[in-house]
């Protein structure tokens, strides 16, 4: 193995590896797997999937990790507290770590090429490069003056690192805290993580890591909307809308315009009554954040006999837009019967044994069991104003409910994501009507210009 130092020998120890001899059996592919039975059930296929196609390839057998089994720890999903138990455990025998989504196929021959391309002995940190379009909120504004200049992985594409890159996170892991204790936009905070201000490899963006198939791809994505069947009915999807008095004439009536004539059953929630729109009151006074009272009282009317029973309860601020005809596709997906939480997930503390949340303004997604289960236990809000994602977040923790990711729902704006990645998606939400047309927002991204019947 060449341990040379400085640029010259480097340059000369990499060409001497040019051709690198890894085999599949030095390969470990993560699949960024949920609890949830659906999302279980679908990386253990992608998993047979890719053992199945080693044994044709003949060329070794790479491990296959589902990373929701990992450890118990449910925050795995998060990769960083994941990486110190994945260097114990495969660093010995494996050269490279492969990431991958449930919905990411693999091709290994493909893959081996690439691999083959990157000396094993060094740092790297592959992947298919995604760059902010501005400064994004979601990214705390990191690289204002030049977003383009930042690039992070795109996660339907996979991404890879090199063992020694992997041995030297998993010891800073262990002895050093996150700069933030919120895990809001997974892969870019891994970026910024692995690059350490300059000290550690930027991601090398790799041409075969795909999001759509083409001839030479090592990967490529499949869906971000599976096809499970026939959308449920309109009716099983209740809708509640959070508002509150000074925004019933300028955000419920863009609700009106938009998205509420898909929705079997909806209702509006404010502090006041208000029978032109209609509104319920539900005796909680507004809350200039957090809105946890209100969210609450909600979902005790949800089980009450007031309104129509519904299988699954959606929660959403008056500033989020919807398509409801792509949930319900989705949701088709989905066994009513068990305790699901669904959306998009957000962390807090993870690297502390901290918990998941489903971020509010992207539209919380329960079942009637989940619900059930949640206002049964006991657990509640210590103030009117407490986040109420949080909260429910970190209750469903504590029953050992597993909080589960989508994608297609968003906590900010189309202009605050890569137009790379969500122009690839069917989105389901978007939230905030700050600097933005939501009329246009709606019919550019969330409208399906299928009949309503169709869908």
């Amino acid at each position: 193995m060449c341990h040379a130092q400085g640029a010259e020998h480097r340059e000369a120890c990499t060409h001497t590896h040019t051709h690198s001899s890894v085999g599949l059996q030095e390969v470990v592919v993560v699949i960024q797997s949920q609890r949830n039975s659906y999302h279980a059930r679908r990386s253990e296929q992608r998993k047979e999937e890719i053992l199945q196609q080693a044994a044709e390839e003949g060329k070794g057998r790479p491990v296959v990790v589902l990373l929701h089994e990992l450890t118990e720890y449910e925050g795995d999903w998060s990769i960083l507290p994941a990486l110190p138990h994945l260097f114990a455990t495969y660093g010995q025998l494996a050269s490279w770590f492969i990431f991958v989504e449930e919905e990411t196929r693999l091709r290994l021959a493909a893959l081996l090429r690439v691999l083959h391309r990157y000396p094993e002995h060094e740092e790297w940190f592959l992947g298919r490069g995604l760059h902010d379009d501005g400064a994004s909120i979601i990214h705390h504004y990191a690289f204002s003056e030049d977003p383009s200049s930042f690039t992070y992985p795109d996660p339907s594409a996979g991404w890879a690192v090199s063992k020694p890159l992997l041995k030297r996170l998993a010891v800073r892991l262990q002895h050093e805290s996150l700069k933030s204790d919120f895990t809001i936009d997974l892969h870019h905070e891994i970026a910024l993580y692995v690059w350490e201000e300059g000290n550690g490899p930027k991601l090398t963006a790799v041409p075969e890591f795909c999001s759509q198939m083409r001839d030479n791809c090592a990967t490529s994505f499949t869906t971000f909307l599976p096809d499970c069947g026939e959308p449920v009915p309109k009716t099983d999807v209740f809708v509640a809308v959070k508002t509150c008095h000074k925004f019933h004439h300028d955000r419920v009536p863009v609700v009106r315009a938009t998205w509420e004539k898909d929705a079997g059953f909806l209702e509006f929630y404010s502090d006041v009554s208000d029978s032109s729109i209609p509104t319920i009151s539900l005796g909680v006074p507004n809350t200039e954040r957090g809105h946890c009272g209100k969210t609450f009282a909600i979902m005790r009317r949800f089980l009450s006999g007031a309104v129509p029973r519904a299988d699954w309860l959606l929660i959403v601020d008056d500033d989020t837009l919807v398509s409801l005809s792509r949930l319900r596709m989705l949701l088709r997906c989905y066994d009513s019967r068990e305790a699901v939480s669904l959306g998009e997930r957000y962390g807090y503390g993870l690297l502390h044994k901290g918990y998941s949340y489903t971020t509010g303004g992207g539209g919380m997604v329960l079942s009637r069991v989940a619900v059930s289960r949640l206002m049964s236990s006991g657990c509640s809000c210590h103030s009117d104003d407490a986040p109420d994602d949080m909260v429910i977040g970190r209750c469903f923790t504590s029953l050992g409910v597993p909080i589960t990711h989508s994608p297609l729902f968003h906590q900010a704006r189309p202009d605050d994501y890569s137009g790379k990645l969500i122009s690839s998606q069917q989105a389901i939400s978007f939230h905030k009507h700050w600097n933005v047309d939501p009329l246009a927002v709606y019919k550019h991204w969330l409208k399906d210009d299928l009949p309503r019947d169709e869908l």
